[in-house]
């Protein structure tokens, strides 16, 4: 059965070049007989909005595709809890990943296992996070400091909103990240308003 590949190719400005990454991932693609369908971009990773990205993932949870190829993770998410939402959407799909540069390939054994460590690397960190705010909101209750739900940080944001273009539901994205329904509904609305103001 041919494997059908969705490889995407992204460059933050006009003047870079999709044509280094497209050759890379054809030539891997010819070496696998795998079937390409690109998804190619000029767009910052920072971007509230990849159309690209969010067509490829659309794809990807209908089940049109086999692979996930970019030439690196970083093309793919800019921080850690989005690319792991990613790569959950991925499992959930059957889909696998292929990196070249970090030569992850989880249709592999040692693939899934370098992703498995990187996905718990980002867990830990996460945990690591969350326990040095509750001591310090610990630290002031015990110094009287009257106390509210704390701001989420600008890449909790981000993480909500690429979820969230990706088709995540609300209770997905808060188990995921671990933060308050109310904080991925607030992000959510604001979604929608924006998109509203763009038509």
């Amino acid at each position: 059965m041919t494997i059908r590949a969705a490889i995407y190719i992204r460059v933050s400005t006009p003047d870079q070049k999709l044509e280094n990454q497209r050759r890379i991932l054809n030539e891997v693609a010819a070496r696998r007989g795998w079937a390409v369908t690109e998804y190619a971009e000029v767009i910052s990773g920072a971007a509230r909005s990849r159309p690209k990205f969010e067509a490829m993932m659309a794809d990807v949870r209908r089940r049109k595709v086999d692979v996930v190829a970019a030439v690196d993770l970083s093309r793919l998410a800019r921080s850690v809890p989005v690319l792991v939402g990613m790569l959950d959407q991925l499992r959930v799909a059957g889909v696998d990943l292929y990196s070249d540069r970090e030569a992850i390939d989880t249709s592999t054994a040692s693939g899934r296992l370098l992703f498995t460590i990187i996905a718990s690397v980002a867990a830990f960190e996460r945990d690591i996070l969350i326990e040095r705010t509750m001591e310090g909101l610990a630290t002031a209750r015990a110094k009287g400091v009257r106390l509210g739900r704390p701001p989420a940080s600008d890449g909790i944001l981000d993480a909500i909103r690429s979820l969230r273009s990706q088709g995540l539901g609300i209770n997905a994205i808060a188990r995921e990240l671990k933060v308050g329904k109310s904080t991925v509904q607030r992000v959510a609305d604001q979604m929608k308003g924006e998109a509203a103001h763009a038509h």
